[in-house]
C-alpha cells in the first residue's frame, strides 16, 4: 500500500468535520470521512491554541503523527480522510496509551 498522504487545505479539514464520523477518546479526537474511492488514506493533524504555546502544540502534533505512522503500518486504511485532533491530554498521555486511543477511535468510527 502507498504511504498515507496529508490533508493540507482548510476545506478538506472542514469536509471531514462536517460530513465525517467523529470519535472522542481520552487522548485525541478522530474525524473520519469516507471518500468512496480506493486511494490511500489521507491524514490531517491539528492542535488548537488552547493546548499551549507553539512548542507544546508541535510536540503534541509529532506524537499524533508517530502514533498514526505506527498504527497504519500494521493496519492500513484506504479511501478515507482522517483528521486527528490533539487535546491537552495528548501530550501527557503515555505513548502506548495514545496508540491504543487511536486504535479505539478508529474502531468507533468504523475505519477498516
Amino acid at each position: 500500500m502507498a504511504p498515507a498522504q496529508r490533508l493540507k487545505r482548510r476545506a478538506e479539514f472542514r469536509r471531514a468535520a462536517a460530513a465525517g464520523r467523529k470519535a472522542a477518546v481520552h487522548g485525541l479526537v478522530l474525524q473520519a470521512f469516507d471518500r468512496g474511492d480506493a486511494g490511500p488514506a489521507r491524514l490531517g493533524f491539528t492542535v488548537t491554541k488552547k493546548v499551549g504555546n507553539a512548542v507544546i502544540r508541535n510536540r503534541t502534533r509529532r506524537r499524533l503523527k508517530e502514533a498514526a505512522r505506527l498504527l497504519f503500518a500494521e493496519r492500513p486504511a484506504a479511501g478515507m480522510d482522517l483528521v486527528l485532533i490533539g487535546r491537552d491530554a495528548t501530550r501527557m498521555r503515555r505513548f502506548t496509551d495514545l496508540v491504543e486511543d487511536l486504535r479505539r477511535a478508529l474502531g468507533k468510527t468504523g475505519v477498516p
